[in-house]
């Protein structure tokens, strides 16, 4: 496990020694697993924006470094919660509990025309369970991001259930598919990363009523809060700050800037995001795409010789790649455009 998860980690054990109960220590390498994967899928998701999901990002309670309410935030807390639900979710049904396996709570019953429940559904509803009383017991506080938190956790989670798939098994003579049985399974976690990202892109932010949140840990001040989230569907991401200019390297904030990332100008398949990444990465950050050119050697032409050896021959090809890189006497951010909406 890369060192990226150590603050997740560290805050599993936390919470382990709290409650003094082996049966959490039994999920606690589940939710590592889990929240790892929600943090590469962050990364992938990223790959080619401005915010790139950077080490700085993955502290996932307020207790300690991360104060900020940023619509990138919302997104790390809700990956990372999908992430920590769909693997428990994924290993109950694998059987690696003891106590916890398929969900056939609604087998024999008839689920629509033609077709009724049976097999074996994931078991969302455990892996929902557990994974709030980990995730969500990070979270310590009780102002308005501690509970900004607490929604895109469950954002997060809502996710999971949201892009399950119902797989069927025919059944009849010879064929026929009279009736079918039918279970629920998670999808792949890349839908889900991908149903994130389109709520990350049409996320809210909430306008707190700052005359009653000055009242501090009041009923006042907390009535406040708890107003302005109930105005928001649980499924939707939330956020309370404007993101900062991602262009510019800020170390207080641990964000490195634009200077230095590759981005793409040309290739197979590319979508038309992955063909803009040098205008946004570089030139709208006021930078310059350097192009690159690299040597590489790779085995080639490999061909098996009786018996038994396979002799390949080594074939050099010229790689081309994109970067941004600072104008001569200039400042990185001299020649950037003014941002409209969220730039990321």
């Amino acid at each position: 496990m890369k060192s990226n998860t150590f603050i997740i980690f560290t805050s599993i054990e936390i919470y382990c020694a709290i409650f003094h109960t082996s049966a959490y220590l039994t999920y606690s390498t589940s939710v590592a697993v889990g929240a790892h994967s929600g943090i590469e899928e962050c990364k992938h998701q990223f790959t080619w924006e401005r915010w790139n999901c950077p080490e700085s990002a993955l502290q996932l309670s307020t207790h300690n470094r991360l104060r900020s309410a940023t619509r990138e935030t919302s997104f790390v807390h809700a990956i990372s919660s999908a992430g920590v639900m769909y693997t428990l979710t994924r290993n109950c049904s694998m059987g690696d509990f003891d106590n916890c396996g398929c969900d056939d709570s609604r087998n024999g019953r008839v689920g629509g025309r033609g077709w009724v429940w049976g097999g074996c559904s994931d078991n969302v509803e455990f892996g929902e369970r557990i994974s709030k009383l980990f995730v969500d017991a990070l979270e310590t506080g009780q102002d308005a991001r501690a509970l900004m938190n607490l929604h895109n956790n469950e954002a997060g989670r809502l996710a999971v259930k949201a892009t399950m798939k119902r797989t069927c098994k025919c059944h009849g003579v010879s064929g026929s598919c009279s009736i079918q049985t039918c279970w629920l399974q998670l999808a792949e976690f890349r839908e889900i990363g991908n149903y994130l990202k389109i709520k990350y892109d049409q996320a809210q932010k909430l306008e707190m009523d700052k005359r009653r949140m000055r009242a501090g840990n009041s009923a006042d001040s907390r009535g406040a809060t708890a107003e302005t989230f109930s105005t928001v569907l649980a499924t939707e991401l939330v956020f309370l700050e404007d993101s900062p200019d991602y262009c510019v390297r800020n170390a207080s904030l641990g964000l490195h800037g634009t200077e230095g990332r590759e981005c793409l100008q040309s290739g197979k398949n590319l979508s038309q995001w992955e063909r803009r990444s040098c205008r946004r990465l570089c030139t709208e950050c006021g930078l310059r795409v350097e192009e690159k050119r690299t040597e590489i050697v790779t085995s080639c032409n490999c061909k098996f010789h009786w018996c038994c050896m396979v002799k390949c021959q080594q074939c050099k090809q010229v790689v081309t790649k994109h970067y941004c890189s600072r104008r001569d006497g200039s400042s990185p951010n001299i020649t950037r455009r003014r941002n409209r909406g969220h730039k990321r």
